[in-house]
This record gives C-alpha cells, structure tokens and sequence, in this order.
C-alpha cells in the first residue's frame, strides 16, 4: 500500500473550522487521504514511500463543476450572442441533432481535457450518448455525475425509448469506473418534459435510490410559460410532482421569489449556479446572497462550453465573488471563502458526493490540486484564499490528483493524448457542419 506526503504547501482543507495551514502537508495511502496537518518531524516522514516537496504551491480540493454538457465544448462559439430561447431552437438543437457517437466522443474528450488542466477533478454531465461519455471519464481517470439527459418532446414511442435509455444507463454505470461514475436520472426541464413523464423519472429514482436532475427557472420566460401552460412557476409544479421528495439538483435557479428559495430551503434542494452561462446568455442573476442566508450552498457549474465559452471554474468562482457584490451593491454579499467553498465543498454536496470528496480530510477520497503561487500576480501572500479567487487563473494549476493518482503533472495531463484530442474534435465538427 503506496504511502506519499506533500511537504511545505500552503493546504486549503476547506473543511467546517479548517484553517489555511501555511506550511503544511497533505499525506495519502493509495486513494484514501491519511494525514492533513503540519509538516511531520524526520523520523515520521521516513514511514512514507515518497515525500514531494510542493514549496510555493497551495494544495486544495480537486474543483467540482455540478452541470455541464461536455459534449457541447464542439459548439464552442458557434453561435453566440442570443437570446437562450433561439439559441437553442434555432442553433443549438438543430445541429445538436446531426451529433452521433463520433461527436459526443470528441466533444466529451474536449472537454474533460479542457476540465483537467483548469483543476476540475468532478463533474456532472447531462447528455446523449452516455454510454460513450462514461468510457472517457474511465479512460481519462475523471470522477463524474452522469446522466441521460431527457427532452420529452416528441412522440411516445420516442419518449418511452428515451425513458428506458436513461433507465438502462443509469443502472449499468452507477459505481463504474472504481466506483468514480455515479448516475442520476434527469428530464431536461419543465418546459420540455410534461408532468406526468417528470413523474415516471420521480418514482424510477426512488425506486433505484438515485438523485433527480433537471433544469429550472433559468430565465423569466420559461417562468412565464410554465405558468401558461401549469398555472403555477417551476418550482411549485416541480414539487407537486415529487421532485423535492428524493435528493435533487437544480440547474440555475435563476429566476425565484422568496417564497421559492424558502420551499428549496424546505426540502434541501441544491442549486448548481452557473453565472458564466447566465451572464452571457442574458438570462439574469440567480439570488445567491439569499439562498445563502437561508441555508442553501450552491455549488457552482460552467455549463457547457456553448454558452459559456469555456469550462473554467476558477472564472465562476471569480464570477460567484465579484457580481453578487456589483448586484446587490454589497462588498459582503459573497466573501472570497464561501465562492471557493461553492467550487469545492458546497459542490461535492450538490452532486451528493461531500462524503467522498470536496474537503481535505482523512478518510476521504485523495482528489486534490496544487496551485503555483509564486507568479507576480499572487505576491505578496497576505491571503491565500483571496488570491485563489480574486487573482489566480487555470494556468496557475499545476498539478491534479483523483483517487490518489496523478492525471495530471506539471501542466502535462498523463492520462489523455492532447493533440489527438484538439484534432479530432476539429474533424468531428467538420463532419456536421452546415
């Protein structure tokens, strides 16, 4: 059993009362962390089978983006600067359609690798194809929440089908990959599922005790017509329908009343806030300072790399700390410690994870990162957390870990072929194209 101990680095357990340890170290036993605390005396450090010395680096929680469609990193730019109503209807879906394996594949393998070298060691993917996404995760050394992403528009023999896919794949994939893939089952949102198919996907997740996923109250016209078309918002209609009974996760949760965040509050929902994707779509700014003073934690999510352009979760945490202050004109409304606790920890609970990943414990899953902190633009050192968020870049990352294994080292990630992927993921949207 592999014995290894980072020595001298500045260590973010972001754990409940875990302090910044200033010269620290972070000891590990195969895929399990085993020590966090000060650098240990000689005599200790000669029980373990290598000893790293990470002077001038910080080592913290691998990032957790919790909703994304890797897949769409091939639609990068494609279409941008619209409305998410035509974005969708009249770009994203049309082309989305001519998508095979070939596309998911590249389009997936874009974006983990893209992921990785920004420090992201957990995502949630929410897709077709699924079967095809797993075997990159696998292949990549990733941890991820996958599922088949549902729109119930169509016929019911095409509902049925989609329904049973989902099904299938969630039951085949829960706990591959060494256990690193977890599913959940995810119709794609209230305004293109109806209620009595969120249902079905309600009483199967019971029934095979798995989360439920979907999108909501992204922007105020889907608010609107889901009114029109229910007679209620999203998230009463959601929780008519049993959504809020079983663990579940909401995408954006831009658009709520009070009365909304108290009934989310109510039944423990998470939130996966995505203000990337919400600035530059135009759909607005989710109410996070409230959500936080009723108890909610976000976890923070890029998207896909469609509508953001890119799948860095260092920018949303940049994001998280900066726009709440310039919206709610309130230098305090989202401190540098809690925007780096939505890409770690409040993240892992989101995708229900937190007893695995998203802190520096022992016990808990050896996913880590290590950030350089001698470049100029994080001197002097007066707070480590302040200059993750405020001044550190994806570039910054050096290194990342996932169950105790380097998948990527110096800025080289070990487990994928860089170049073949940036080819093939050119070829793949040639071969679509319009």
């Amino acid at each position: 059993m592999l014995k290894r101990i980072w020595i001298n680095a500045v260590i973010l357990p972001m754990a409940e009362g875990g302090e910044v340890i200033p010269q620290g170290a972070l000891g590990i036993q195969d895929d399990r962390i085993t020590y966090v605390g000060p650098v240990p005396t000689p005599a200790e450090l000669d029980t373990y089978d290598e000893v790293i010395d990470a002077s001038g680096k910080a080592i913290l929680p691998g990032l957790v983006n919790t909703h994304c469609h890797a897949a769409m990193s091939l639609l990068r730019g494609y279409a941008d600067d619209l409305p998410l109503k035509k974005w969708l209807e009249e770009e994203m879906w049309p082309l989305e359609a001519r998508f095979t394996r070939v596309q998911v594949e590249a389009g997936t393998a874009l974006s983990v690798l893209e992921m990785i070298k920004s420090g992201t060691t957990c995502f949630l993917d929410m897709y077709d194809h699924m079967d095809t996404v797993g075997a990159v995760v696998t292949q990549a050394g990733m941890r991820a929440r996958l599922c088949r992403g549902v729109i119930g528009i169509g016929s019911d023999e095409l509902r049925e089908n989609k329904f049973q896919e989902a099904v299938r794949f969630a039951a085949e994939w829960n706990g591959q990959a060494d256990g690193r893939i977890t599913t959940m089952l995810a119709p794609h949102a209230p305004y293109t599922c109806p209620p009595d198919y969120i249902r079905r996907f309600v009483e199967k997740a019971a029934e095979m005790g798995l989360p439920v996923h979907t999108h909501m109250s992204e922007t105020a016209a889907e608010v609107e017509q889901n009114v029109n078309d229910y007679g209620v918002r999203p998230v009463e209609h959601l929780r008519r329908l049993g959504f809020f009974d079983l663990p579940s996760l909401v995408a954006h949760a831009v658009h709520l009343t009070d009365e909304e965040i108290d009934i989310l509050a109510e039944y423990d929902v998470k939130v996966a806030h995505n203000p990337g994707s919400n600035l530059k779509l135009g759909s607005g700014i989710a109410p996070i300072p409230k959500m936080l003073k009723k108890g909610i934690r976000p976890g923070l999510a890029t998207d896909g790399a469609a509508s953001n352009n890119n799948l860095d979760l260092l920018e949303e945490i940049h994001l998280a700390a900066l726009i709440h202050k310039g919206a709610n004109e309130d230098p305090e409304a989202v401190p540098a410690d809690t925007a780096l606790r939505m890409g770690t920890i409040y993240g892992a609970e989101a995708l229900f994870l937190n007893d695995q990943i998203g802190t520096l414990e022992t016990g808990k899953k050896a996913d880590f990162i290590t950030l350089d902190l001698t470049g100029p633009h994080m001197q002097p050192l007066h707070d480590v957390r302040s200059h993750i968020v405020y001044s550190a870049s994806r570039s910054d990352i050096q290194d990342v870990y996932i169950d105790g294994k380097a998948i990527m080292r110096n800025r080289e990630c070990l487990t994928l072929d860089e170049e073949k992927i940036r080819y093939e993921a050119v070829q793949a949207f040639q071969a679509i194209a319009k």
